[in-house]
């Protein structure tokens, strides 16, 4: 199985740019583009979170109909950018959103890998929590199917990474999620966004990880007290590859027009 993962888009509706610099629905645009061009396309897309910038209505419209082209389903979740309300009012078709209200949580089980969505966030504010109810909702979830191979989504990763303005806005509290997820060794796999790198560590007995977005990256910087600040890296996502064999296997996509690809042998040599 083939799992996209794209995250971060921050989305502006009538041409606004983010940050007054970035131009986020042209840049989900060619992400699209690059996703359809794929030589394997993905089964599924998991879009974690900051789907747009501010919430707004005409937001969500215009991220709509920048997803239609899409080939694949496609699944959404909140970050701390987007409004839950707003983003059902949206997507009325897709009815997981409302599979467990007031919190955007679901699972998904057509596929050989179950999806688990969590929600993390806290209405106007930049970091994320998971309470007990969410977390209570986990256990049971998981609990229910405890040998498919599973992966769970959520916006804010249960991880501290070094970068010290966005670790300051990011999960209140992981130790809860920990203890949930060591109890069900079924989870192969914690996706988050958010920090608009890629990142992974070990976690709760399995790797937890972060995906870059396809418009601007959080600068690195590990200096716990540097300003915020994002930089125009290469835009990228991710393609999350599961088989029975291997697990998770992930690889970081590149979006932009790149020389190659070019041969390493010739005549069953390497070239010199």
């Amino acid at each position: 199985m083939l799992i996209g993962q794209i995250s971060d888009l921050h989305i502006k509706a009538n041409g606004k740019l983010s940050y007054r610099v970035v131009d986020t629905a042209g840049m989900l645009a060619r992400c699209v583009e690059h996703v359809r061009a794929l030589k394997q396309c993905p089964d599924v897309l998991l879009v974690t979170g900051d789907l747009v910038d501010f919430g707004r209505p005409e937001e969500y419209a215009t991220l709509k109909a920048l997803l239609a082209p899409l080939p694949m389903p496609y699944y959404l979740i909140p970050g701390n950018h987007d409004e839950r309300g707003a983003l059902r009012d949206a997507f009325p078709e897709h009815g997981y959103l409302r599979q467990w209200a007031p919190f955007v949580q679901y699972a998904i089980d057509d596929w050989p890998v179950r999806l688990v969505a969590l929600d993390t966030v806290i209405a106007g504010q930049s970091g994320g929590e998971l309470c007990g109810d969410r977390l209570a909702w986990l256990e049971a979830t998981l609990a229910a199917q405890p040998h498919k191979p599973t992966i769970v989504i959520m916006h804010h990763p249960p991880f501290r990474t070094g970068i010290g303005h966005m670790d300051r806005m990011g999960l209140a509290d992981a130790s809860g999620l920990a203890a949930v997820i060591g109890r069900h060794p079924q989870v192969e796999r914690v996706l988050c966004g958010h920090l608009h790198r890629p990142i992974q560590v070990r976690f709760a007995g399995t790797i937890a990880s972060t995906c870059p977005s396809p418009a601007h990256q959080v600068a690195l910087d590990l200096d716990r007290e540097a300003p915020s600040r994002f930089v125009m890296e290469p835009p990228a996502y991710q393609i999350h590859q599961w088989s029975e064999a291997t697990g998770v296997v992930s690889h970081t996509a590149f979006i932009g027009e790149f020389a190659g690809p070019y041969p390493f042998y010739e005549g069953g040599k390497p070239i010199d």
